[in-house]
């Protein structure tokens, strides 16, 4: 495990080809400041190794997981029944379904054992990145400054391209 001090996002993967998918939540928590790690398991080849890192998040300061998984993306699941911490579910496109069959095994959780899902890939890993800075945000007041002048400055690209459209 990494053994960063004051982590406060985990991003877990269930193989190291997520990578290229779930840089973009580590980029998104970069440009906010919020130190995070990367966690490689799997809920079905490592089950004890994916249990021993959920079980011990919390007490190692983790605020928040963000999860990433493809093909029968019960990894979210597994951690989410191991750990009372949020548990964002990022399905990756890796199989011949393109990510639907692991947006459904990641939305359809039974009750009490929630998880949140965002969309399949890149998108979705930048959401669970954005939901965890709104999560964290609640008891920072310097980082939801930062989440406010985010969200104004989207609004104002938009106002910029708009711009661009009509003086085109």
């Amino acid at each position: 495990m990494n053994k960063k001090k004051d982590v406060m996002v985990s991003i877990v993967m269930g193989s190291d080809s997520d990578l290229s998918i779930m840089a973009e939540a580590a980029k998104t928590l970069d440009e906010f400041g919020i130190s995070h790690e990367l966690f490689l398991t799997s809920a079905h080849r490592s089950p004890e190794r994916t249990a021993s890192f959920a079980e011990s998040a919390a007490a190692r300061g983790v605020k928040v997981i963000i999860v990433g998984a493809g093909a029968a993306a019960h990894l979210a699941g597994v951690i989410a029944s191991k750990s009372a911490l949020p548990v964002i579910g990022v399905p990756i496109d890796a199989t011949a379904l393109h990510g639907l069959d692991a947006l459904l095994s990641t939305v359809q959780m039974p009750g009490g054992i929630p998880v949140a899902t965002m969309a399949i890939g890149k998108a979705g890993a930048k959401n669970a990145a954005l939901f965890s800075v709104r999560v964290l945000a609640l008891e920072d007041k310097k980082l939801s400054a930062k989440l406010s002048a985010y969200i104004q400055k989207m609004a104002l690209d938009v106002e910029k391209k708009q711009e661009k459209l009509t003086t085109s």
